[in-house]
């Protein structure tokens, strides 16, 4: 197929078009710079056009025409995602959501809302509303959208209580428009729901979203301070499996990442202070300073309601996640990360395992995961970048550990994640996207069904360099 993409243009030209070359390249982009892997194969990478949709039916008409001349379409948010995941590797069109920001109802438990909604104002409506929350976010809630975070999260800022984005009652229901010769409009629930969660949108274009909601509370954030950094894991685990104690975050920084990367923070530390980063509900106060007490090597520095610094170091949560990379990226431009699974029972094990072998190449950043009832770890690990192949090396030696990677450094659903095809995805992209239009180059099982994973994969039509 050959797309012609000044045709598709003249067809949509009565849309909101960008054809500015900064603020194509702008829209082309998403995060991916944190992996210096990525960057050196991605950095070029840019659409042809750009377009606003408005509405559905404007959403309909863009995949129409672009299905009828064969221009790719991939779909953005607020590119905050850090995979590649809203990278056109072969030009076309970038669909930007932007304008499809209305919450459009707020329920007892639950809101439903269009795509391009930042999950901070989406909050903010929620709240006014009705004194209720979203259960999770990504540390990037100032910037990100909910439809990004669905198409390209996993989690985040409240998985500590909640879980995960897949698991069951975290997402009721998503609106997906097909890209065909005639576009259908879909509603998923349940376990169809993984057919396009979690797809970078290669499969359908997600045009509203139900997401359940919890009470609204004022959080204590705190850091608290440990000597030893098993210490502060094992803190932050048995605080979380604490039943009564209500949190949304529990955030452990093996030292000196506060020191060296936390710069509001670094005044208050030693060198070889480990930390933890938390947020309490207020009426859980007095059982978490009750569990505080008892834990004489944890030293309470900072709390939001209550402190004495001479600059407060802001919101709690903008420290951990993904913001871990993003201060430490700031200060040493040579640190990528890498996401780990510590799974139970074996999480403190692998934990010590991996930092007695790695660090200080490899920083301990976890974040409370609760996975099936269980308490758990995610790593976000900070890396000390040397050569693709030492990169290559630590995830071996995670992995022969027994903690899942999933890798950062490459672009595709698959290598991003547990290194499968997904038939579910992949099977409703056969259905829905019957050329394979929908941000192409992300899914390999569509592209090359027979591929190994002995090496990364390399999207034969992705955008040549100049």
């Amino acid at each position: 197929m050959t797309a012609d993409i000044e045709g598709a243009k003249v067809a949509l030209a009565h849309l909101d078009i960008e054809e500015k070359d900064v603020a194509i390249k702008a829209a082309s982009r998403d995060f991916f710079w944190y992996s210096p892997v990525l960057k050196a194969r991605l950095d070029h990478v840019v659409a042809d056009f750009v377009v606003r949709p408005k509405n559905e039916d404007e959403i309909i008409e863009v995949l129409k025409v672009c299905y009828a001349h064969n221009v790719p379409v991939t779909t953005r948010g607020a590119g905050t995602g850090n995979y590649g995941q809203a990278m056109p590797l072969e030009g076309g069109c970038v669909m930007h959501l932007r304008f499809m920001d209305k919450v459009k109802e707020i329920h007892p438990g639950r809101v439903i809302t269009e795509p391009g909604v930042l999950l901070k104002d989406l909050d903010a409506a929620c709240k006014e509303h009705s004194g209720q929350e979203i259960r999770m976010f990504s540390s990037t809630w100032a910037t990100a959208t909910i439809g990004g975070f669905i198409a390209g999260g996993s989690g985040g800022v409240g998985s500590c209580t909640w879980g995960s984005l897949r698991d069951l009652g975290n997402i009721i229901r998503l609106r997906v428009v097909t890209m065909e010769e005639e576009p259908r409009i879909l509603e998923f629930r349940g376990e169809e729901l993984a057919r396009v969660s979690h797809a970078y949108g290669t499969n359908g274009i997600i045009t509203e979203i139900e997401m359940p909601l919890a009470p609204a509370y004022d959080w204590v954030e705190m850091f608290v301070a440990t000597d030893d950094f098993m210490d502060a894991v094992r803190f932050a685990e048995d605080l979380a499996n604490q039943d009564g104690i209500l949190i949304k975050l529990g955030t452990v920084f093996e030292a000196p990442i506060a020191k060296d990367y936390f710069q509001r923070v670094a005044p208050y530390v030693e060198k070889g202070t480990n930390l933890v980063g938390l947020m309490v509900a207020p009426h859980s106060m007095d059982g978490f300073l009750t569990f505080l007490g008892r834990r004489p090597e944890a030293k309470l520095i900072y709390r939001s309601d209550d402190y004495d610094w001479e600059r407060g170091p802001g919101p709690v949560f903008e420290y951990g996640w993904n913001h871990t990379t993003l201060r430490a990226l700031k200060v040493d431009p040579s640190i990528t990360y890498l996401q780990v699974r510590y799974g139970y029972p074996q999480h403190r094990e692998l934990i010590e395992k991996m930092r007695n072998a790695l660090s200080p190449e490899v920083l301990q950043h976890l974040e409370v995961l609760r996975e099936g009832g269980k308490v758990m770890f995610a790593g976000l690990s900070l890396v000390k970048f040397t050569t693709e192949e030492r990169l290559d090396e630590i995830v071996k030696m995670h992995e022969d550990a027994g903690a899942m990677i999933f890798n950062p450094h490459r672009y595709t659903l698959e290598e991003g994640g547990r290194q499968t095809v997904d038939d579910r995805q992949l099977r409703f992209k056969q259905e829905a996207d019957p050329k394979g239009l929908l941000n192409p180059g992300k899914m390999i099982a569509w592209d090359d069904p027979d591929w190994g994973y002995e090496k990364m994969y390399a999207y034969p039509k992705l955008q040549a360099a100049e």
